[in-house]
């Protein structure tokens, strides 16, 4: 049974993602709240957790629409929303995103700003919290739950830090991000990888995917492998003007690990070989990771639990790209939208004699069967989804509602409430190939060979073996980690986000690369006056 974060009225001592009121804390009398180390643990750190999931647009880490998720891939190569006549337009917002087409007083993205920004101030109230409480803890608790929450509060730093740059460094309580001063992206990014190297001693060891007392929660192999991904793009994230068509040198941008002076690449590589000496490997089976019962993956690194029992937090992204007819064959809804770019499904060899495996995994293509059973649309012809048939406006197309290649990858949970968009599938954030794929790329891009961790990954799907050049991980990449929400920020780090892809052809204004960052949303600029825009941006 997955254990069910819940407020101290329940007396009960959870780790994960639950609903928890955010104004439940100020009802509370404070005295009769902080009584023992386990009150402290409950309301100041675990109730953090409350926010990794969610069921509202815009919040979350993934999830649901509008937010982290949605800009860092419908605004890729990778996949795509189309206009499917009267469907799918909603104000432009789906075309803007994969045009690049960003409005700076877009609602969404400043509610995803909000979102962010929400939970690092719930976290520098925590440490706030276990610092007035501290007597009620042994000294090895008061590290642990600090260093927990500065995790967490990491964690959401990165998220801002990758999608804004230049953004408020706000670390404790009372401040606001009203009247912060902003920091630069290279300044951010030094922050987060001292936060996170000086609490990953500190924090749980074991496997944050497994169900116990670890099992949702940021432990040091979450911190690791944060780290890793750092490391991955220290050229980009320590670049202080991404508009001038220069960038740092990896192999000449050091860090400190363990009193030895690293490369981003080799540190990079050191981090991985950390996550793969904490025990994890990848699954015999590929799926498994994504099975309705796929909390005891090997592979699975950081996910967000979900419980259909227990939790508000939904996952959406199946029900939003089946057909109609597809979705009622599972006895669910669905919303007819997100599919996969031509790009895409030619990346994993479709129409040629040699498709990737892993392209059935993660997509329902041609003749839609379930349960071996052939899929009937209203008229009496089988539905047949077109994968070379997509169009960014698809209105005057024959393939309007079947364009496309849809989302597979999770297993349907057959028992999911509410339309399907609640499963018992948890939502896998970080995973054991990722870190094989990124241990080859900081290889290739420190000149050494990276040919190993490459074809591990491969030839776990039955794939053959490829030489490890930077062109071919980047493909690999998509067809491992394909909606997995990654390929935004793997775009921007082989210089290509801001090129022309697919159906999308660059305007020369992008020419100067300011995309590979979103405008800081005027709302926020307009409530503290000390922001900048971001260079490239009309404010």
């Amino acid at each position: 049974m997955k254990y069910l974060l819940r407020p101290l009225f329940f007396l009960t001592l959870l780790t994960l993602t639950g609903c928890l009121d955010e104004n439940s804390k100020d009802s509370l009398d404070e005295q009769h709240t902080y009584t023992t180390d386990r009150d402290v643990y409950v309301n100041a750190v675990a109730t953090l957790y409350n926010y990794i999931g969610s069921d509202k647009d815009s919040e979350g880490l993934q999830g649901t629409y509008r937010g982290v998720y949605d800009y860092n891939t419908f605004t890729t190569d990778e996949a795509i929303i189309p206009v499917r006549g009267g469907d799918w337009y909603d104000g432009g917002f789906w075309a803007d995103l994969y045009t690049h087409n960003w409005a700076e007083d877009s609602k969404p993205l400043y509610d995803t700003w909000k979102y962010l920004y929400k939970v690092i101030v719930f976290s520098n109230d925590a440490l706030t919290t276990i610092d007035k409480h501290k007597q009620l803890l042994t000294d090895e608790q008061y590290k642990a739950y600090r260093a927990e929450v500065r995790a967490i509060r990491a964690l959401y730093y990165y998220y801002l830090m990758d999608m804004f740059g230049n953004i408020p460094l706000v670390t404790t309580a009372g401040e606001s991000t009203e009247n912060a001063d902003q920091a630069s992206r290279p300044e951010v990014y030094r922050f987060i990888v001292k936060e996170l190297q000086e609490v990953t001693p500190l924090l749980p060891t074991g496997h944050s995917n497994l169900l116990g007392k670890n099992y949702g929660r940021v432990t040091r192999s979450v911190a690791n492998f944060l780290l890793a991904k750092l490391m991955l793009n220290g050229e980009v994230y320590s670049d202080a003007d991404w508009t001038d068509n220069q960038q740092p040198n990896g192999k000449q941008t050091y860090f400190t690990i363990n009193g030895q002076q690293m490369n981003i690449w080799q540190a990079c590589k050191y981090y991985c070989d950390e996550l793969t000496a904490d025990g994890f490997t990848l699954a015999a089976d590929y799926l498994s990771n994504f099975s309705v019962n796929n909390e005891n993956s090997p592979e699975n690194i950081f996910t967000i639990p979900l419980d259909k029992h227990l939790y508000k937090s939904q996952f959406q992204y199946l029900f939003r790209s089946r057909h109609y007819s597809h979705g009622g064959a599972f006895g669910t809804g669905s919303e007819n939208g997100a599919c996969a770019t031509i790009s895409t499904v030619k990346t994993f060899g479709y129409g040629t004699s040699n498709v990737d495996k892993r392209y059935a995994y993660n997509l329902y293509s041609d003749t839609v069967r379930v349960d071996g059973n052939i899929i009937y649309l209203e008229n009496g012809k089988p539905l047949v989804y077109m994968p070379l048939d997509v169009e960014l406006n698809l209105t005057n197309s024959p393939y309007i509602k079947t364009a496309g290649a849809r989302m597979a990858k999770y297993e349907v949970d057959r028992n999911a409430f509410n339309d399907g968009k609640s499963p018992d599938n948890d939502i896998v954030l970080f995973r054991y190939a990722d870190v094989l794929l990124m241990k080859a790329e900081a290889a290739v891009r420190n000149g050494e060979n990276g040919n190993t961790e490459l074809n591990l990954v491969r030839s776990r799907s039955g794939m053959g073996n490829r030489t490890a050049t930077l062109d071919n991980i980047l493909a690999e990449r998509l067809m491992e980690l394909m909606w997995e929400g990654w390929r935004r920020n793997d775009l921007i780090r082989f210089n290509r986000f801001h090129q022309s892809y697919d159906l999308r052809t660059a305007p020369a204004t992008e020419t100067d690369r300011h995309t590979i960052v979103f405008p800081i949303p005027s709302r926020a600029l307009d409530l503290n006056e000390k922001l900048k825009q971001n260079k490239g941006y009309k404010r």
